[in-house]
């Protein structure tokens, strides 16, 4: 059956500041990967009906398989929607030979002005059953973090809003 993910987070940030973080490749490598993983891109076009591979590498694979490799996570996905500010919607699918992780995940990054910055929510929709709930829960937490710091270590960098 397929299920859906959500996690939120304000960030210290301009909307015009997280969105440019959600489709920069050099940006994506450093904030995306949640805890205990690295990501490198093959290929980055972002656009609408542009696409991207990702593979994501784990730094420990004892204690959680990859997906594509023992070690890896191999993501193939293209953007369906891209709206400065505001959205980025993409769909991925995982490269795996597993049917457990069969399907296209859509991945809906919406961005909110709030005081303080921005809340970004990320929903996860058809994530594949070879991902428990709790291991996503906190993989997309740990994403989030990551953004909140990265905009934080930028900040300055567009004239926006410095987090406290």
């Amino acid at each position: 059956m397929a299920r859906t993910d959500t996690a939120a987070r304000v960030v210290p940030a301009s909307p015009e500041r997280v969105y440019a973080a959600l489709i920069d490749p050099d940006a994506l490598t450093s904030w995306l990967p949640p805890e205990g993983m690295t990501a490198r891109f093959d290929h980055f076009d972002a656009r609408p009906g542009g696409s991207y591979r990702m593979i994501l590498t784990y730094d420990d694979a004892s204690g959680a398989p990859g997906k594509t490799t023992a070690a890896s996570d191999v993501v193939e996905a293209r953007f369906v929607e891209l709206v400065p500010g505001v959205r980025v919607v993409q769909a991925g699918d995982f490269v795996s030979d597993d049917p457990a992780y069969a399907g296209s995940m859509t991945m809906t990054w919406e961005l909110t002005p709030v005081e303080g910055g921005t809340r970004v929510e990320v929903r996860a929709e058809n994530v594949p059953d070879g991902i428990s709930a709790e291991d996503h829960a906190a993989g997309l937490a740990s994403s989030l973090a990551n953004l909140a710091a990265h905009v934080r270590s930028a900040a300055g960098h567009d004239g926006g809003p410095a987090a406290p």
